[in-house]
């Protein structure tokens, strides 16, 4: 086990001018011992005197558990980084959450209810007098107490007063996650790299969210100033407690830096001075918040875009086939509304929305080969000018841009009716990637109409938002319905006017200027760059392009730009015990929330669930997949450009439900005739791993916490393409005696994987080999030869190519997620596994509901196709694993294991050890309410 050093050890220690070769120092081990002085602090929290009170208004009865890896801690201070990078030790509750989280990978087969703490952790109210490991008063404060517990270091905040409950909360927010906070707020502002330094993948990250929301700090004040306008009493409410944990925060700012144990990040970036103390970490300030809003909204809660991609694989299409038979090809890739997709709400309820117009109008579709992407980044010097750096913003252009959103979260929800106490059961979480320190941070807030435990993200910890409260819990994943819409604006006069209802109008250039130098913690050499976004009516512009002959700007209009703010309301009320008291409140606050997720509740007796989002209503005729002119009669109802409103789609339009017999979500479609955004919702989806054991479950019943854990964990060892699609493969392959050797070696270890379950699991807990690790090797290097040689073919190179802009091919574990990284454990989310079903079904001549418009796999010959396959699958099996897996900064070549591996992304000093792969929520709760008020 890794060593562990103390919260409240402090240092005084000056920066190395080379951090890395400082750690090879041979008299390192007497630097650091000398260093750690165990300083008193006047804020440090003292073991208490009191026990802390057992909580009255629980209603879980001890049946409330999650889990947050890496730790809860996520300040360190520099001595502690030192001894973390010198000897792998780990600050106290740094990452004591990461084993027994790991360990659900290998333990899982044999869990029962009584060992779900094993992996979890009890998530009760309050603190019992044994277990509390130190109390605090912040700032001398007499209204508010954090107490904090041995096991896991969570703070649990009570106050008297709702300002001191709240000024609590940011005093704990930092005390937990200041560094992390300070370097999202700038990632918001599209400031990372001077304050961070200019690694590639600070500036990937900058420019990615910076052209998803170009704000300038009067735009920042501006939302903050409509959310409080138009919310009553709430809204007046949301900004008094956004006050009060701002002045927490920086309570915590003066009291760490004059007490000289803030995070060492801020020396190692040359922020502060360990000798002399000078330097200035700032204060935060109100529109901090909403650019940090703006990070997680972009990441989690935004669905739509991808227009201009649509519109140009549509052109392909139709240049291919023809425009009717083109079309026909294109929307059967599309999957807009695929009988076969897994749903939510599986009642057949329908919930219309986004479908195909029957006679499109105002489309605006590209000249074949017009099409530029709009240069975000301009004046590169130095480091900024390297091919890396270059490659880093193409691929944050191509993230930005596509409607392929990565993440997400999954959950299970069962209704009593099916379960072996009668109370429903509920396992679920936000999938949000796993980076050290953790974007989510847990805590327990009471005070006076305050009442929950769970996560939120750092630095919007007002309120928690994924957890439970006294008597009910809920948690979200992502949706992904349609909120972003592309318009062509008709270009007048010169490249930066426009035409806007009928006046030529100039273009807003919204820009600014990045510069880093070497620092002991980054050594990227120096470099700057300007980046620069032109702002219409309609929103900033994403490409160029002509029209009819006309030369347009395509802009992205999304209905939460310019509120990121807005949805602080339904967080308040999740968290206000006088407002949740019933699957139809819950669903009332949810509706407040304008980012798209799917919501999930449990209380003792009903489940509920909610998809929330600002869904524009359309103008009659517009086809929300490509791109519209921007003309009045297009434009969204009622829109009004200098506040971004308009008339959204009520509540009940909404998939919603109470009650089911059961959900799952993983950010599978929603309901009958609900269009999502992203492609891929078709025969196979990694939801699907969920549906069929969940409903397994329910069927049989007497479902409990451990059995729907189970599933849960079950699923996240699966590989989707193995269990759902692999099987219809071997049928083609195995219709004929397969009679080469290479080829029948290679069918025999598939077969044998599909018999064992198809998982990519461990021999032995951490053996860190997989069994079956060949037949895995050969379906990871064949996967993307055989789609290839499948549809290539017959779609041609320019159609084919296309339409993996629109859907990757594949996603395997050991993939790159965009934004979250890679060793992501998020996995199957976006692939053409639904494709190749299809397409090998009606080979085999099987009933294929929704199928593609053309037969692909040998023209639809099963003796063709049956060539196609094992000569691709011949192909991948000669490939070696070091071809296969070729190695990156944390795994050689050819370990595949460690190419799956979940690695806690370092976005600070401490570093912690990877786990073995699993595709699950990275918090996670299994709750079910004993009782109700």
């Amino acid at each position: 086990m890794p060593r562990r050093t103390p919260r409240t050890i402090l240092d005084r220690q000056r920066t190395p001018r080379r951090f890395t070769k400082f750690l090879k120092g041979a008299s390192i081990c007497a630097l650091v011992a000398g260093l750690l002085s165990p300083l008193s602090q006047t804020a440090a929290a003292q073991p208490a005197s009191a026990p802390a009170a057992a909580a009255a208004n629980d209603y879980c009865g001890g049946r409330c558990s999650d889990i947050l890896p890496a730790g809860q801690n996520g300040n360190a201070t520099l001595a502690e980084i030192i001894l973390n990078q010198a000897f792998g030790t780990q600050p106290a509750h740094a990452d004591d959450q990461l084993a027994p989280y790991g360990n659900l990978a290998s333990g899982y087969s044999g869990l029962t209810d009584a060992k779900i703490n094993d992996f979890f952790r009890d998530a009760s109210f309050g603190v019992p007098a044994d277990q509390v490991e130190s109390t605090l008063k912040p700032a001398g404060r007499t209204d508010v107490t954090i107490v904090r517990d041995k096991k896991t270091g969570v703070p649990h905040i009570t106050g008297t007063t709702r300002y001191g409950t709240e000024f609590g909360a940011g005093y704990a927010a930092a005390q937990d996650r200041l560094w992390l906070m300070d370097v999202f707020r700038h990632v918001g502002r599209g400031k990372l790299t001077p304050f961070a330094g200019g690694a590639p993948s600070n500036q990937g990250l900058e420019q990615e969210f910076w052209r998803h929301a170009p704000y300038t700090e009067a735009d920042l004040q501006a939302q903050i100033d409509n959310a409080v306008a138009t919310n009553g009493a709430r809204g007046q409410q949301a900004l008094a407690d956004v006050r009060a944990y701002i002045a927490g925060i920086n309570a915590y700012i003066d009291a760490s830096d004059s007490g000289r144990y803030f995070p060492g990040e801020y020396v190692l970036t040359g922020h502060k001075d360990s000798v002399t103390n000078a330097g200035t970490i700032e204060h935060f300030k109100e529109t901090d918040l909403v650019a940090l809003a703006s990070v997680i909204g972009a990441l989690f809660g935004s669905g739509g875009g991808g227009e201009v991609n649509n519109a140009i694989s549509l052109l392909a299409a139709q240049s291919k086939y023809g425009v009717e038979e083109g079309t026909k090809v294109w929307e059967s890739f599309r999957e807009r509304n695929d009988p076969e997709a897994v749903l939510t709400v599986h009642n057949g309820e329908s919930f219309p929305y986004a479908t195909k117009p029957a006679e499109p109008q105002g489309e605006a579709l590209p000249a074949a080969g017009s099409v530029a992407e709009e240069p975000l980044v301009y004046d590169r010097t130095g480091s900024a000018a390297t091919t890396t750096a270059t490659g880093t913003s193409a691929a944050a252009t191509a993230s930005a841009l596509s409607s392929a959103k990565r993440g997400m979260s999954n959950a299970l929800v069962v209704s009593g009716k099916s379960t072996a106490s009668g109370n429903p059961i509920a396992v679920f979480g936000p999938q949000t990637g796993y980076f050290a320190p953790q974007l989510l941070m847990l805590q327990e807030i009471q005070g006076p109409g305050l009442s929950a435990r769970g996560a939120s993200f750092a630095g919007l910890s007002m309120y928690v938002e994924l957890g439970r409260g006294q008597d009910y819990a809920w948690s979200a994943t992502t949706s992904g319905q349609d909120i972003i819409d592309t318009y062509a604006v008709e270009l007048c006069q010169d490249d930066t006017h426009y035409l806007y209802r009928g006046t030529c109008t100039a273009m807003e250039k919204i820009e600014q200027t990045n510069a880093w130098k070497p620092t002991t913690a980054d050594g990227t050499a120096a470099g700057s760059y300007r980046m620069q976004v032109w702002r219409t009516k309609y929103g900033p512009v994403t490409h160029r392009a002509t029209v009819d002959g006309k030369r347009v700007a395509y802009t992205t209009l999304r209905s939460s730009y310019m509120h990121e703010a807005d949805s602080i309301i339904g967080f308040q009320m999740l968290n206000d015990p006088d407002y949740v008291k019933s699957p139809q409140t819950f669903q009332s606050a949810v509706q407040h929330i304008n980012y798209t997720f799917n919501w999930f509740y449990a209380d003792s007796q009903h489940t509920a669930y909610y998809n929330s989002g600002d869904n524009p209503v359309r103008a009659n005729g517009v086809d929300a997949e490509f791109p519209v002119w921007a003309q009045p009669a297009y434009e969204w109802k009622n829109w009004t450009p200098t506040t971004n409103t308009a008339d959204y789609t009520p509540a009940s339009a909404h998939p919603n439900s109470i009650d089911q017999d059961y959900y799952i979500s993983w950010n599978n479609k929603q309901a009958k005739d609900y269009t999502t955004a992203p492609w891929g919702n078709g025969s196979v989806h990694r939801g699907n791993l969920l549906e069929d054991r969940v409903k397994k479950l329910v069927t049989a019943g007497g479902v409990t916490r451990a059995s729907l854990t189970k599933a849960m964990a079950d699923a996240a060892l699966a590989d989707l393409r193995a269990e759902d699609v692999l099987p219809k493969l071997l049928k083609v392959v195995n219709s004929s005696p397969v009679t080469d050797t290479a080829a029948a070696a290679a069918v025999t270890k598939l077969s044998d994987w599909v018999t064992a379950g198809a998982k990519r699991k461990e021999t032995s807990a951490g053996s860190k080999a997989y069994a079956n690790a060949e037949a895995i090797r050969i379906l990871d290097a064949w996967w993307p030869l055989l789609v290839k040689a499948e549809f290539e073919p017959g779609l041609g190179t320019d159609l084919y190519t296309a339409m993996t802009n629109n859907l990757p091919v594949d996603e395997p574990p050991s993939a790159g997620h965009g934004p979250t990284g890679s060793h992501a454990g998020s996995s199957f989310q976006y692939g053409w596994w639904s494709y190749v079903h299809k397409d090998i079904r009606a080979v085999l001549g099987e009933t294929v509901e929704g199928g593609l418009a053309k037969p692909y796999c040998g023209g639809g010959s099963l003796s063709a196709c049956r060539t196609i396959l094992i000569n691709s699958l011949k192909e991948a099996a000669a490939k070696t694993a070091a071809q296969v897996y070729p190695g990156d900064d944390l795994c050689s070549a050819g370990d595949q294991w460690c190419a799956d591996s979940v690695n806690q992304r370092t976005l600070g000093g401490i570093k912690h050890g990877k786990i073995s792969w699993q595709n699950r929520p990275t918090y996670q709760q299994v709750v079910e309410f004993a009782s109700h008020r």
